[in-house]
This record gives structure tokens, sequence and C-alpha cells, in this order.
């Protein structure tokens, strides 16, 4: 299927899509917030929510009830408008009927406030997408040229296997990741101001998956995030504009038996060992989430071990799929200075 901008979303100049690959993250919340923060810095900005089975739009604009959807005389669904911002949701079609429905029509639907919805004239249109890696959100990414992905996560429901899989989906139908949302990070101590991470090292997203931290967001209350989500927006935009910039400083990457080797622009030159990159792999297999501790030992990996192909994940990682059939590791470039 053609990836365009169809119908509705001829004159969006930027669509991108917020995902997580597990429920109860705060992905709808981040969504929403980045929405009204880019809408307060005077951007023309729309907010689709994409999650059929669970749409979150309606509570979180407090417009449950008495919210009428119309079409124009082109026959186009007309948004939603609140606080000057452009809002869609089959929640506010269905009310408080429960969505029953099997895949298919689930899709058609997602395309349909998608792409029929006259959005109009808009700098960005924030996806809400529905959690999850299946036919859904390949949908949303086939139907709409998408700027870039936000992926939302949360320490406590951290699994590595399963933001490495948001990752790849994203980046096997080519769209950039612009950057992780770390939800519900740390708290405050009230008497002595001091941060203190629910789990896990500070950095560890950036140096497991190479990928940007846009914002750490605490756990506070609603009212309270109006700053961390007008940081994030920010951090997202500064994203979206480095993107054309990073992709001549990415390097030429090739591999031997022995080594893979990278060559960067500015001339500088590195290779790595194919056995030691294969010993220092982050993902889940590799290492135990929890501790830290690796699951694997110099004697488990061959004597021969070398790639069997090489996918540069947008300008800040490498994906391998090794020649014994290893494949779920993500290598950030950081990984080979």
């Amino acid at each position: 299927m053609e990836i365009r901008n169809a119908f509705g979303l001829t004159k969006v100049k930027h669509v991108i899509a917020v995902s997580s690959c597990k429920g109860g993250v705060g992905k709808s919340t981040v969504a929403a917030g980045f929405a009204r923060s880019l809408c307060r810095q005077g951007f023309k900005t729309g907010l689709l929510d994409a999650d059929i089975h669970g749409p979150s739009v309606p509570t979180l604009f407090n417009l449950t009830s008495g919210v009428k959807v119309h079409s124009n005389e082109f026959r186009m669904i007309v948004p939603v408008e609140s606080q000057g911002l452009k809002l869609m949701s089959f929640g506010f079609l269905l009310g408080d009927a429960p969505a029953v429905m099997r895949g298919p029509i689930v899709t058609r639907y997602i395309q349909q406030i998608m792409l029929q919805t006259d959005w109009g004239e808009l700098d960005y249109l924030i996806v809400d997408m529905p959690p999850g890696t299946g036919d859904v959100q390949l949908t949303i990414t086939q139907s709409a040229r998408l700027t870039g992905a936000v992926i939302v996560t949360t320490r406590q429901t951290l699994s590595l296997v399963d933001v490495a899989r948001g990752i790849l989906m994203f980046e096997k139908v080519s769209v950039p990741i612009l950057g992780v949302v770390d939800n519900m990070a740390y708290f405050v101590c009230g008497s002595c101001q001091t941060k203190h991470y629910l789990s896990g090292d500070q950095h560890a997203l950036e140096k497991r998956f190479g990928v940007k931290t846009l914002v750490e967001i605490p756990l506070i209350a609603d009212l309270a995030l109006e700053p961390y989500m007008d940081q994030g927006a920010r951090a997202m935009l500064d994203a979206v504009q480095a993107q054309a910039q990073a992709k001549q400083q990415l390097p030429e990457v090739s591999f031997d038996a022995e080594h893979i080797h990278l060559k960067f622009p500015d001339g500088r030159q590195v290779q790595v060992k194919n056995r030691d990159l294969r010993l220092n792999c982050m993902c889940a297999l590799c290492v135990n989430e929890l501790t830290g501790q690796k699951l694997i030992a110099p004697a488990q990996i061959r004597p021969d071990i070398a790639p069997k192909e090489i996918v540069a994940l947008g300008n800040y990682a490498l994906s391998i799929t090794w020649n014994d059939g290893h494949s779920s590791g993500i290598y950030p470039y950081t990984m080979f200075h």
C-alpha cells in the first residue's frame, strides 16, 4: 500500500504517532499533553484518538456527553474543537457503548476517522496509537506519511523485548523514532527534594536502545504535569528538526567474518569484533532486566559468530541478525565508540 497523506491529511504538515507496547503506561495522557502544549505554543494542532477499543480523548478533555459529530458539505467528518485544538475519537461516535468488533472492521474505522476527517491546515497531528504492534498499528503507519513516532513507557512495566519490538515495528515501515517518554520515572522527596528513580539506571533507555529520552515525567498529580509536557513537546520538535541533519551523519556499515566496520562522514573509522558485540548484546534474552546480570557466557558464543544481516535503525542504532539465529538485539552507535 502506498504511504501518502490523503483526503483529510492533505494540509497536515507533520503526523506524529505516540505509541506504547503495553496498555496503562500513560500513553494517552502524554499524547493529549503534547497536543495541548503544541497548541499553547501557537501551532495549529490536531489530536486523533486511534484506540478504537479504549478511546481516551473524550474523558481527557471532559467531552463525555453532549458532543455531536457531523459531516460537512464534502461528506468529511468535522473534528470537535477544544480550546483551539482539533479532536477526533471513535468515542465521540460510540458514546458509552463497548466497541465489540473484529480486526478488519477496526482497521476500516481507524482509516475513516483519520483520512475522512476534515483536519484542515495543521502544523502537527498527534496520533494516539492503540497499544501493541499488530495489524492495526501497521495500518496506521501505511495510511499516512508519519513524520516520526514517540514511544511511551514506564519503569514499572518496562520490558526490553516489548520496547524493542515497538522500535523495530516503526523502523520496518521507515518511521523514524523521535524519542522515548519515560513516564512515572521517579518521585521527589517532600523533605529533601531529592529525585528517587523507581527502577534501574536513570539513563537505561538511552544506553540500551540509543534513542533519546524526550522527558522523564515524575509521579505527580495530573494538574502539575504541564511543565513536563511542554518540555517533552519541545524536545519532540527538536527531534523532528534534527532528522534531516542526522541522516547526513550516519556511517557506512559493512561486515566480514571477523569484524563490523563503521565509516563516518567525518572520516572516522571504527571496527568491532563480531564476538565482542554479540557477547555485549543488551536484549532481554541476553541480560536480566531486573539485575543487569548477563545471561549469556563467552563459551556459548560460537567461534565463527558473524552477522547475516545488518539493518540501520533510524539515526541511532543497528539491528543485527546473527548466524546463530539471534536477532532481538538493538546496538546503539554509542556502543561502537
